[in-house]
């Protein structure tokens, strides 16, 4: 009778839960746990009970089937205004925030530092999406030049 058992560790990974509150719903009764020496192990089947269905994969389990690539960019752009540097930074902004359901997120914060006339743009998400956000940053910036 082999029945999977999952760590305290285990658990809170696939639940995305603090380890702390694991244990905690082991000692409150929530969740039903077999202590083996100084750890407590959770059957496939008294995890299932808390969730109210099946067991979550891990996040290790699911980035071996859906391999991302993402793409971290900082753009720095000296001698800008605070007009031109609003309107570049909302474009992108806009258009990063234009897609559609089931795209690969991309996200783009800008900073600008008036007393330096420095603009930084951060772009984080997938290859294409990010190259062609900086493709647009380059049409922005030379617009202005």
């Amino acid at each position: 009778m082999s029945q999977e058992m999952y760590s305290v560790e285990q658990v809170a990974e696939r639940l995305g839960l603090h380890v702390r509150t694991v244990r905690n719903y082991v000692r409150d009764g929530r969740l039903k746990a077999v202590r083996i020496g100084k750890q407590y192990r959770i059957t496939r089947e008294d995890l299932e009970l808390l969730t109210g269905g099946t067991v979550p994969a891990s996040p290790r389990e699911t980035a071996g089937r859906h391999r991302r690539v993402d793409v971290s960019s900082i753009v720095q752009i000296d001698a800008v205004d605070p007009t031109t540097a609003n309107r570049v930074s909302n474009t992108l902004i806009a258009a990063a925030g234009n897609r559609h359901a089931g795209d690969e997120p991309l996200r783009v914060e800008s900073i600008y530092d008036e007393e330096r006339a420095r603009l930084r743009i951060v772009v984080i998400g997938g290859l294409a999406d990010t190259a062609e956000l900086l493709r647009l940053v380059g049409l922005l910036t030379e617009a202005d030049a």
